[in-house]
């Protein structure tokens, strides 16, 4: 019998897949603090929490038997993946279940803010009856600008639809066709705070979406302009939004997530003008079940079917494969991580081709690697090799793998091309044994490089100084060049260089370099290098 445990509130009518199954023993032991929760989780094979406990990875290697870790919900903040991967302990979570729920909080939102529900009721509940005081807008004939087209992003769309507002939405990965199909228009960030009269955001919090919207954003919209974020906390620049609706030039906003939570500032908490609510998105009885059932079902078909739908790990490859594969596995991440930060423009199609015999074996490791590389990008650091294919079908981008027993000059070559429109970039490599990993083409250019942290790629013409005159300017701000790679088709004609430094070059000297006579681009990049490799 398999014994689960769980150590947050959750459905038990959600638990019936797991509570009704004789193979399983479930207990639930709620309010355990940390050392209880290391004590007892020796005996279980699974974990089911929400978002109170941390299961960290003290807990993870005090679990002799820990086969999964399950989230009855979407963030897996509170859970350390990298512990649990490392202990072959798959990581589960329960995506769709609050999708209905967090839109429909969206739109009761968007609904308080536009008519000022709260303060009306609380003026009138205080003895005051001050109908003019309380004006509202329609959201008839509106500009809704919607940041971010996921699941929730895409609902509250078809929703707005029903209130005949004009809908822009934005995402790094939405198509033309896509954006046509749901009836929308594809709009970028810049159009969006021009035009639209309420902006809501439905993206991860990434590195690149932290501070999405900042002061310059709010300056560029119009005045008058309400925001909604039901989201994550971060995404909109709290003190910035703080300032733009006091000006009066923001009319209002509603946030129902904060940078801390509870939220430290009374600046959002304590304005008339700003809607607050704790963090209820996905609080409805029904988005509970839901994802107890999503995240039950789940833990039943792994242990009785091995069916995994929602990992968020690493997923299980046979010894052989992955040992003859293992070279290519970081090279190949790397690769698509540069080509990435170098294009600067979400892809809207993937093309991977592999020469060699080596690649007439099982692939699919190396093409989610890839994949996954270049949409975490734009998209939430939590996709992984195991969901990364879910993702890129939920935003409708095409993929595709060729194989070829042909050497193409090397015993065993990798290419990778990602297109945008008319705009194209491809890079290359392969592993040379007893020298490692090479980058060995990129753009069209003949490369030989051994992947480091930090580099800079720099388009240029091929005439006398250019180079001379990047050392200097890098030199000159104590920023060491570890080594340089040029790469060219003609004498005199366009030429790349990629030069490894060693830490991360300002915005500044970036801007410094590129006003350097005959250079056409610089670029930045930062990719993982495992400390060996250092």
């Amino acid at each position: 019998m398999h014994k689960v445990i769980v150590t947050d509130a959750i459905s038990e009518t959600g638990l019936h897949a797991l509570i009704g199954n004789p193979n399983f023993d479930v207990v639930q032991k709620t309010g355990l603090s940390p050392a209880e929760l290391i004590d007892e989780i020796k005996d279980y094979e699974a974990l089911i929490v929400r978002s109170r406990t941390q299961v960290t990875r003290e807990v993870i290697e005090a679990a002799a038997h820990l086969k999964v870790i399950a989230r009855a919900g979407v963030g897996v903040d509170n859970i350390d993946i990298e512990a649990a991967t490392e202990k072959g302990v798959i990581v589960i979570n329960a995506p769709a279940g609050n999708t209905i729920a967090a839109t429909e909080h969206t739109m009761a939102m968007m609904l308080a803010l536009a008519r000022n529900i709260p303060q009306a009721y609380q003026s009138l509940t205080s003895g005051h009856w001050d109908r003019k005081l309380f004006k509202g807008v329609e959201l008839y004939q509106k500009t809704l600008g919607i940041v971010g087209m996921g699941r929730i992003g895409s609902e509250v769309a078809k929703r707005a639809k029903g209130f005949r507002m004009n809908i822009l939405g934005y995402d790094p990965f939405l198509t033309d066709d896509r954006a046509r199909k749901m009836g929308i228009i594809k709009a970028s960030l810049e159009t969006i705070a021009e035009q639209a009269d309420f902006i809501t955001v439905h993206t991860p919090l990434t590195a690149e979406t932290r501070g999405l919207i900042d002061a310059d954003f709010l300056a560029k919209t119009k005045r008058g302009v309400r925001l909604v974020n039901c989201a994550r906390g971060g995404i909109i620049d709290e003190e910035a939004l703080v300032d733009a609706v006091n000006s009066g030039h923001v009319a209002g906003a509603a946030l129902d997530v904060f940078v801390h939570e509870p939220p430290e500032n009374p600046g959002l908490t304590q304005n008339p003008k700003i809607i607050v609510t704790p963090h209820l998105g996905a609080s409805t009885a029904e988005a509970q079940v839901k994802v107890a059932q999503s995240v039950s079902e789940e833990i039943v078909g792994i242990f009785e079917t091995g069916s995994v739908q929602h990992a968020l790990n690493l997923p299980h490859i046979s010894a052989s494969v992955q040992q003859k594969i293992q070279p290519y596995l970081t090279l190949s991440e790397q690769m698509a991580e540069l080509l990435m930060q170098v294009f600067q423009k979400a892809p809207e199609k993937i093309k991977i081709n592999y020469y060699g015999e080596l690649f007439l074996e099982d692939t699919g490791l190396l093409t989610r690697q890839m994949i996954k590389a270049l949409l975490s990008y734009y998209l939430d650091s939590a996709i992984n090799i195991v969901n990364v294919m879910q993702v890129l079908k939920a935003h409708g981008l095409a993929y595709s793998v060729q194989k070829n027993a042909a050497h193409k000059g090397f015993t065993n070559f990798i290419e990778l091309e990602i297109v945008n429109g008319d705009d194209t970039a491809t890079i290359a490599c392969t592993y040379l044994p007893g020298f490692g990993g090479r980058i060995v083409s990129m753009n069209g250019y003949r490369l030989d490089m051994e992947p480091e942290k930090y580099l800079l790629y720099i388009s240029h013409l091929d005439v006398p100084g250019v180079i001379g005159k990047v050392g200097s300017i890098l030199g000159k701000s104590n920023i060491n060049i570890g080594s340089m790679y040029v790469g060219r088709r003609a004498v005199g004609g366009q030429a790349v260089m990629i030069l490894t430094v060693d830490k991360p070059v300002p915005r500044d000297i970036r801007q410094e370099v590129l006003s350097i006579t005959n250079l056409k681009d610089i670029q930045f990049a930062e990719i993982d290098v495992p400390e060996e490799q250092n």
